[in-house]
Protein backbone atom coordinates (compact mmCIF):
# COMPACT_ATOMS: atom_id res chain seq x y z
CA UNK A 1 0.00 0.00 0.00
CA UNK A 2 1.30 3.45 -0.97
CA UNK A 3 0.41 6.25 1.43
CA UNK A 4 1.17 9.95 0.98
CA UNK A 5 3.05 11.53 3.88
CA UNK A 6 4.18 15.05 4.69
CA UNK A 7 7.41 16.36 3.27
CA UNK A 8 9.57 16.18 0.20
CA UNK A 9 13.21 15.14 -0.13
CA UNK A 10 13.79 15.10 3.63
CA UNK A 11 10.85 12.81 4.40
CA UNK A 12 13.04 9.66 4.05
CA UNK A 13 15.43 8.88 6.90
CA UNK A 14 18.99 10.13 6.66
CA UNK A 15 18.43 13.07 4.30
CA UNK A 16 18.84 16.78 5.02
CA UNK A 17 18.40 19.80 2.78
CA UNK A 18 18.62 23.57 2.66
CA UNK A 19 17.79 26.48 0.40
CA UNK A 20 19.43 29.90 0.64
CA UNK A 21 20.00 33.13 -1.27
CA UNK A 22 23.60 33.42 -2.51
CA UNK A 23 23.27 36.20 -5.07
CA UNK A 24 22.55 34.60 -8.45
CA UNK A 25 19.13 36.25 -8.18
CA UNK A 26 18.55 39.68 -6.73
CA UNK A 27 16.53 38.66 -3.69
CA UNK A 28 14.95 35.21 -3.90
CA UNK A 29 16.49 31.92 -2.74
CA UNK A 30 18.71 30.54 -5.48
CA UNK A 31 20.89 27.73 -4.06
CA UNK A 32 19.69 24.29 -2.94
CA UNK A 33 21.61 21.50 -1.26
CA UNK A 34 20.38 17.94 -0.65
CA UNK A 35 22.55 15.57 1.38
CA UNK A 36 22.47 11.94 2.44
CA UNK A 37 24.08 11.29 5.82
CA UNK A 38 25.57 8.07 4.45
CA UNK A 39 26.72 7.07 0.94
CA UNK A 40 23.73 6.35 -1.28
CA UNK A 41 23.14 4.54 -4.54
CA UNK A 42 22.44 6.96 -7.36
CA UNK A 43 20.68 6.96 -10.70
CA UNK A 44 19.73 9.65 -13.20
CA UNK A 45 17.99 10.30 -16.49
CA UNK A 46 19.14 13.31 -18.47
CA UNK A 47 17.95 15.43 -21.36
CA UNK A 48 18.33 14.06 -24.88
CA UNK A 49 18.62 17.58 -26.29
CA UNK A 50 21.83 17.72 -28.37
CA UNK A 51 22.59 21.04 -26.67
CA UNK A 52 23.40 19.96 -23.13
CA UNK A 53 24.26 22.22 -20.22
CA UNK A 54 27.50 21.79 -18.31
CA UNK A 55 25.78 20.19 -15.28
CA UNK A 56 24.27 17.50 -17.54
CA UNK A 57 27.72 16.67 -18.93
CA UNK A 58 29.13 16.56 -15.40
CA UNK A 59 26.32 14.25 -14.29
CA UNK A 60 27.22 11.81 -17.07
CA UNK A 61 30.81 11.77 -15.84
CA UNK A 62 29.72 11.30 -12.23
CA UNK A 63 27.64 8.27 -13.17
CA UNK A 64 30.64 6.78 -15.01
CA UNK A 65 33.01 7.40 -12.12
CA UNK A 66 31.01 6.59 -9.00
CA UNK A 67 28.41 4.12 -7.71
CA UNK A 68 27.69 5.99 -4.47
CA UNK A 69 26.72 9.61 -3.89
CA UNK A 70 26.38 12.02 -0.99
CA UNK A 71 24.57 15.04 -2.35
CA UNK A 72 23.10 17.32 -4.98
CA UNK A 73 23.79 21.05 -5.34
CA UNK A 74 21.46 23.17 -7.47
CA UNK A 75 21.45 26.82 -8.46
CA UNK A 76 18.57 28.69 -10.07
CA UNK A 77 18.64 31.91 -12.07
CA UNK A 78 21.31 30.72 -14.52
CA UNK A 79 21.32 27.49 -16.58
CA UNK A 80 25.09 27.32 -17.15
CA UNK A 81 24.25 26.15 -20.68
CA UNK A 82 26.17 27.04 -23.86
CA UNK A 83 29.02 28.37 -21.71
CA UNK A 84 31.89 26.24 -23.05
CA UNK A 85 34.99 25.37 -21.07
CA UNK A 86 34.34 28.04 -18.47
CA UNK A 87 30.90 26.59 -17.81
CA UNK A 88 32.36 23.11 -17.33
CA UNK A 89 34.97 24.47 -14.92
CA UNK A 90 32.23 26.27 -12.98
CA UNK A 91 30.11 23.11 -12.73
CA UNK A 92 33.07 21.13 -11.42
CA UNK A 93 33.86 23.96 -9.00
CA UNK A 94 30.34 23.61 -7.57
CA UNK A 95 30.83 19.86 -7.14
CA UNK A 96 34.20 20.32 -5.45
CA UNK A 97 32.93 23.04 -3.11
CA UNK A 98 29.94 20.94 -2.07
CA UNK A 99 32.13 17.88 -1.57
CA UNK A 100 34.53 19.87 0.62
CA UNK A 101 31.64 21.14 2.74
CA UNK A 102 30.30 17.60 3.17
CA UNK A 103 33.60 15.78 3.59
CA UNK A 104 32.90 13.78 0.45
CA UNK A 105 34.60 13.01 -2.86
CA UNK A 106 33.81 15.48 -5.68
CA UNK A 107 32.57 12.57 -7.79
CA UNK A 108 29.90 11.89 -5.16
CA UNK A 109 28.04 15.14 -5.83
CA UNK A 110 25.53 15.87 -8.59
CA UNK A 111 25.38 19.44 -9.90
CA UNK A 112 22.36 21.06 -11.51
CA UNK A 113 21.49 24.52 -12.79
CA UNK A 114 18.37 26.20 -14.15
CA UNK A 115 17.61 29.61 -15.58
CA UNK A 116 18.78 31.71 -18.50
CA UNK A 117 20.86 30.01 -21.23
CA UNK A 118 24.15 31.46 -22.48
CA UNK A 119 25.29 33.43 -19.46
CA UNK A 120 28.21 32.63 -17.17
CA UNK A 121 27.52 31.72 -13.57
CA UNK A 122 28.50 34.22 -10.87
CA UNK A 123 30.58 31.34 -9.61
CA UNK A 124 32.22 33.29 -6.79
CA UNK A 125 28.86 33.94 -5.17
CA UNK A 126 27.84 30.29 -5.53
CA UNK A 127 31.10 28.94 -4.10
CA UNK A 128 30.77 31.33 -1.17
CA UNK A 129 27.18 30.26 -0.64
CA UNK A 130 27.74 26.51 -0.61
CA UNK A 131 29.30 26.37 2.92
CA UNK A 132 26.41 28.56 4.12
CA UNK A 133 23.93 26.12 2.59
CA UNK A 134 25.80 23.23 4.22
CA UNK A 135 25.56 24.97 7.57
CA UNK A 136 21.81 25.37 7.11
CA UNK A 137 21.15 21.69 6.34
CA UNK A 138 18.14 20.37 8.24
CA UNK A 139 15.66 17.50 8.26
CA UNK A 140 13.06 20.24 7.83
CA UNK A 141 14.90 21.91 4.96
CA UNK A 142 13.18 20.20 2.05
CA UNK A 143 10.70 23.02 1.46
CA UNK A 144 13.46 25.64 1.37
CA UNK A 145 15.44 23.53 -1.09
CA UNK A 146 12.38 23.17 -3.33
CA UNK A 147 11.80 26.92 -3.21
CA UNK A 148 15.41 27.79 -4.02
CA UNK A 149 15.38 26.01 -7.39
CA UNK A 150 12.22 27.73 -8.68
CA UNK A 151 12.41 30.06 -11.69
CA UNK A 152 9.05 30.99 -13.22
CA UNK A 153 7.34 28.45 -10.95
CA UNK A 154 4.54 29.90 -8.84
CA UNK A 155 4.62 27.23 -6.11
CA UNK A 156 6.90 24.56 -4.64
CA UNK A 157 6.49 21.05 -6.01
CA UNK A 158 6.99 18.33 -3.38
CA UNK A 159 5.63 14.84 -2.73
CA UNK A 160 6.45 11.97 -0.39
CA UNK A 161 5.01 8.48 0.11
CA UNK A 162 5.48 5.59 2.51
CA UNK A 163 5.31 1.98 1.37
CA UNK A 164 6.07 -1.53 2.57
CA UNK A 165 9.53 -2.74 1.52
CA UNK A 166 10.11 -6.37 2.46
CA UNK A 167 7.97 -5.94 5.58
CA UNK A 168 9.60 -2.68 6.71
CA UNK A 169 8.18 0.84 6.11
CA UNK A 170 10.26 2.85 3.63
CA UNK A 171 9.81 6.34 2.23
CA UNK A 172 10.33 8.09 -1.08
CA UNK A 173 10.37 11.89 -1.26
CA UNK A 174 10.79 14.21 -4.19
CA UNK A 175 10.86 17.80 -5.36
CA UNK A 176 10.67 19.25 -8.85
CA UNK A 177 10.78 22.56 -10.67
CA UNK A 178 9.32 23.40 -14.02
CA UNK A 179 6.77 25.74 -15.51
CA UNK A 180 7.94 26.57 -19.02
CA UNK A 181 10.23 24.88 -21.57
CA UNK A 182 8.48 21.65 -20.66
CA UNK A 183 8.44 18.68 -23.00
CA UNK A 184 10.92 16.37 -21.27
CA UNK A 185 12.48 13.81 -23.55
CA UNK A 186 14.85 11.90 -21.35
CA UNK A 187 15.28 11.03 -20.68
CA UNK A 188 14.22 23.89 -17.72
CA UNK A 189 12.67 20.66 -15.80
CA UNK A 190 14.50 19.33 -12.78
CA UNK A 191 13.49 16.66 -10.28
CA UNK A 192 15.36 15.21 -7.33
CA UNK A 193 14.18 12.15 -5.43
CA UNK A 194 15.39 10.53 -2.23
CA UNK A 195 14.55 7.22 -0.60
CA UNK A 196 15.62 5.38 2.53
CA UNK A 197 15.10 2.04 0.79
CA UNK A 198 18.23 0.09 -0.12
CA UNK A 199 18.24 -0.46 -3.89
CA UNK A 200 21.12 -1.76 -6.00
CA UNK A 201 22.33 0.93 -8.47
CA UNK A 202 21.39 -1.02 -11.61
CA UNK A 203 17.88 -1.67 -10.27
CA UNK A 204 17.54 1.95 -9.20
CA UNK A 205 18.42 3.05 -12.73
CA UNK A 206 15.96 0.57 -14.24
CA UNK A 207 13.13 1.69 -11.99
CA UNK A 208 13.88 5.36 -12.63
CA UNK A 209 13.89 4.91 -16.40
CA UNK A 210 10.53 3.17 -16.38
CA UNK A 211 8.94 5.58 -13.89
CA UNK A 212 10.26 8.60 -15.82
CA UNK A 213 8.85 7.26 -19.07
CA UNK A 214 5.41 7.08 -17.46
CA UNK A 215 5.58 10.47 -15.74
CA UNK A 216 7.94 13.26 -16.83
CA UNK A 217 8.05 11.96 -20.39
CA UNK A 218 4.27 12.22 -20.57
CA UNK A 219 3.85 15.90 -19.83
CA UNK A 220 4.03 18.94 -22.07
CA UNK A 221 3.55 22.63 -21.42
CA UNK A 222 4.96 24.11 -24.61
CA UNK A 223 6.68 21.32 -26.55
CA UNK A 224 10.23 22.53 -25.79
CA UNK A 225 12.83 20.11 -24.42
CA UNK A 226 15.29 21.91 -22.16
CA UNK A 227 19.08 21.81 -22.29
CA UNK A 228 19.10 21.06 -18.55
CA UNK A 229 16.39 18.42 -17.96
CA UNK A 230 17.51 16.11 -15.19
CA UNK A 231 15.97 13.58 -12.79
CA UNK A 232 18.19 12.18 -10.03
CA UNK A 233 17.34 9.64 -7.33
CA UNK A 234 19.44 8.74 -4.27
CA UNK A 235 18.79 5.61 -2.17
CA UNK A 236 20.60 5.39 1.17
CA UNK A 237 19.04 2.29 2.78
CA UNK A 238 18.52 3.92 6.17
CA UNK A 239 14.97 2.60 6.57
CA UNK A 240 16.51 -0.71 7.65
CA UNK A 241 14.47 -2.62 5.08
CA UNK A 242 16.17 -5.59 3.41
CA UNK A 243 17.87 -4.51 0.17
CA UNK A 244 16.00 -4.67 -3.13
CA UNK A 245 18.24 -6.92 -5.22
CA UNK A 246 15.94 -8.69 -7.68
CA UNK A 247 13.72 -6.98 -10.24
CA UNK A 248 11.42 -10.01 -10.30
CA UNK A 249 10.55 -9.73 -6.61
CA UNK A 250 7.56 -8.09 -4.96
CA UNK A 251 9.78 -5.55 -3.17
CA UNK A 252 11.13 -4.21 -6.47
CA UNK A 253 7.66 -3.99 -7.99
CA UNK A 254 6.40 -2.14 -4.91
CA UNK A 255 9.37 0.22 -4.98
CA UNK A 256 8.87 0.96 -8.67
CA UNK A 257 5.16 1.62 -8.14
CA UNK A 258 5.91 4.02 -5.26
CA UNK A 259 8.57 5.80 -7.30
CA UNK A 260 6.19 6.17 -10.24
CA UNK A 261 3.52 7.54 -7.88
CA UNK A 262 5.85 10.31 -6.70
CA UNK A 263 7.05 11.18 -10.20
CA UNK A 264 3.52 11.29 -11.62
CA UNK A 265 2.41 13.56 -8.76
CA UNK A 266 5.33 15.93 -9.42
CA UNK A 267 4.65 15.81 -13.17
CA UNK A 268 1.04 16.87 -12.69
CA UNK A 269 2.17 19.75 -10.47
CA UNK A 270 4.46 20.98 -13.25
CA UNK A 271 1.62 20.93 -15.77
CA UNK A 272 -0.73 22.66 -13.32
CA UNK A 273 1.91 25.37 -12.94
CA UNK A 274 2.53 25.70 -16.68
CA UNK A 275 3.43 29.24 -17.64
CA UNK A 276 0.21 31.16 -18.13
CA UNK A 277 -1.88 28.00 -17.75
CA UNK A 278 -5.52 28.25 -16.70
CA UNK A 279 -6.52 24.62 -17.28
CA UNK A 280 -5.06 21.19 -16.47
CA UNK A 281 -5.69 18.68 -19.25
CA UNK A 282 -5.48 14.89 -19.10
CA UNK A 283 -5.42 13.10 -22.44
CA UNK A 284 -6.37 9.43 -22.40
CA UNK A 285 -5.77 7.46 -25.59
CA UNK A 286 -7.37 4.03 -25.50
CA UNK A 287 -7.94 1.18 -27.95
CA UNK A 288 -4.38 1.35 -29.25
CA UNK A 289 -2.46 -1.54 -30.80
CA UNK A 290 0.43 -0.97 -28.36
CA UNK A 291 1.27 1.35 -25.48
CA UNK A 292 3.87 3.04 -27.69
CA UNK A 293 1.18 3.84 -30.27
CA UNK A 294 -1.04 5.33 -27.56
CA UNK A 295 1.83 7.45 -26.23
CA UNK A 296 2.68 8.81 -29.68
CA UNK A 297 -0.91 9.79 -30.34
CA UNK A 298 -1.34 11.39 -26.91
CA UNK A 299 1.95 13.28 -27.20
CA UNK A 300 0.93 14.77 -30.56
CA UNK A 301 -2.34 16.03 -29.07
CA UNK A 302 -0.59 17.43 -25.97
CA UNK A 303 1.97 19.29 -28.07
CA UNK A 304 -0.52 20.79 -30.50
CA UNK A 305 -0.70 24.55 -30.06
CA UNK A 306 -4.00 24.53 -31.95
CA UNK A 307 -5.51 22.03 -29.51
CA UNK A 308 -4.15 23.93 -26.52
CA UNK A 309 -5.45 27.31 -27.70
CA UNK A 310 -8.86 25.79 -28.47
CA UNK A 311 -9.01 24.46 -24.91
CA UNK A 312 -8.08 27.88 -23.58
CA UNK A 313 -10.89 29.36 -25.64
CA UNK A 314 -13.26 26.61 -24.48
CA UNK A 315 -13.92 25.67 -28.10
CA UNK A 316 -14.94 22.04 -28.80
CA UNK A 317 -12.78 21.89 -31.91
CA UNK A 318 -12.40 18.11 -32.13
CA UNK A 319 -10.96 18.36 -35.66
CA UNK A 320 -7.70 19.69 -34.25
CA UNK A 321 -7.43 16.62 -32.00
CA UNK A 322 -8.04 14.17 -34.84
CA UNK A 323 -5.58 16.05 -37.05
CA UNK A 324 -2.89 15.77 -34.35
CA UNK A 325 -3.41 12.01 -34.15
CA UNK A 326 -3.14 11.95 -37.93
CA UNK A 327 0.33 13.51 -38.00
CA UNK A 328 1.58 11.57 -34.98
CA UNK A 329 2.93 8.90 -37.31
CA UNK A 330 0.83 6.01 -36.02
CA UNK A 331 -1.08 3.60 -38.26
CA UNK A 332 -4.84 3.81 -37.64
CA UNK A 333 -8.22 4.11 -39.33
CA UNK A 334 -9.55 7.67 -38.78
CA UNK A 335 -13.13 6.57 -39.38
CA UNK A 336 -13.02 4.36 -36.27
CA UNK A 337 -11.86 7.09 -33.88
CA UNK A 338 -14.14 8.34 -31.13
CA UNK A 339 -13.44 11.49 -29.10
CA UNK A 340 -14.98 12.72 -25.86
CA UNK A 341 -14.62 15.74 -23.58
CA UNK A 342 -15.23 14.61 -20.02
CA UNK A 343 -18.50 12.69 -20.01
CA UNK A 344 -19.66 14.28 -23.27
CA UNK A 345 -19.20 12.17 -26.44
CA UNK A 346 -18.08 14.48 -29.26
CA UNK A 347 -17.09 12.34 -32.24
CA UNK A 348 -18.47 8.85 -32.95
CA UNK A 349 -17.36 6.24 -35.48
CA UNK A 350 -17.70 7.07 -39.17
CA UNK A 351 -17.33 10.79 -38.35
CA UNK A 352 -20.73 10.89 -36.68
CA UNK A 353 -21.11 14.16 -34.76
CA UNK A 354 -23.94 14.45 -32.28
CA UNK A 355 -23.24 16.66 -29.28
CA UNK A 356 -24.53 19.72 -27.53
CA UNK A 357 -22.26 22.74 -27.87
CA UNK A 358 -23.59 23.89 -24.50
CA UNK A 359 -22.64 20.61 -22.80
CA UNK A 360 -19.19 20.65 -24.39
CA UNK A 361 -18.72 24.27 -23.30
CA UNK A 362 -19.67 23.32 -19.74
CA UNK A 363 -16.92 20.68 -19.64
CA UNK A 364 -14.31 22.93 -21.25
CA UNK A 365 -15.09 25.74 -18.80
CA UNK A 366 -13.77 23.60 -15.94
CA UNK A 367 -10.24 23.96 -14.53
CA UNK A 368 -9.52 20.25 -15.01
CA UNK A 369 -10.46 18.63 -18.31
CA UNK A 370 -10.21 15.06 -19.55
CA UNK A 371 -10.02 14.33 -23.28
CA UNK A 372 -10.56 10.72 -24.36
CA UNK A 373 -9.56 9.35 -27.76
CA UNK A 374 -10.51 5.75 -28.57
CA UNK A 375 -8.65 4.42 -31.62
CA UNK A 376 -10.58 1.11 -31.68
CA UNK A 377 -7.59 -0.90 -32.85
CA UNK A 378 -6.39 -2.77 -29.77
CA UNK A 379 -6.32 -3.04 -25.97
CA UNK A 380 -3.48 -0.69 -25.02
CA UNK A 381 -3.78 2.79 -23.56
CA UNK A 382 -1.70 5.70 -22.26
CA UNK A 383 -2.25 9.00 -20.47
CA UNK A 384 -0.56 12.33 -21.11
CA UNK A 385 -0.85 15.57 -19.18
CA UNK A 386 -0.75 19.09 -20.56
CA UNK A 387 -2.29 22.54 -20.12
CA UNK A 388 -3.89 25.22 -22.21
CA UNK A 389 -1.88 27.86 -24.04
CA UNK A 390 -2.83 31.40 -23.08
CA UNK A 391 -1.79 34.95 -23.92
CA UNK A 392 -0.01 35.04 -20.57
CA UNK A 393 2.43 32.37 -21.82
CA UNK A 394 3.51 34.72 -24.60
CA UNK A 395 3.90 37.62 -22.17
CA UNK A 396 6.02 35.57 -19.75
CA UNK A 397 8.39 34.27 -22.42
CA UNK A 398 8.59 37.50 -24.40
CA UNK A 399 10.08 39.17 -21.33
CA UNK A 400 11.99 36.25 -19.74
CA UNK A 401 15.39 37.95 -19.70
CA UNK A 402 14.16 41.43 -18.73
Amino acid sequence: MIKEVHGGVTAPKGFRASGIHCGVKKEKKDLSLIVSDVPASGAAVLTTNKVQAAPVLVAKEQLRRSTTFRGIVVNSGNANACTGERGMNDAWAMAKAAAAALGADPHEVFVSSTGVIGQYLPIGKIIAGIPVAAGALSVDGGAAAAEAMMTTDTFRKECAVRFDCNGVPATIGGMAKGSGMIAPNMATMLAFVTTDAAVAPHLLQRALLRATERSFNRISVDGDTSTNDMVVVLANGMSGAPPVTDDAGVSYQTFEAALEYVLVALSKMIVTDGEGATKFVEINVTGAATEEVAVRAARAIANSNLVKTAIHGEDANWGRILAAVGYSGIDFDPSLVEIGFGNVPILRKNYTIEFSEEEAKRVLAQKEICITVDLHQGESQASFWTCDLSKAYVDINANYRT
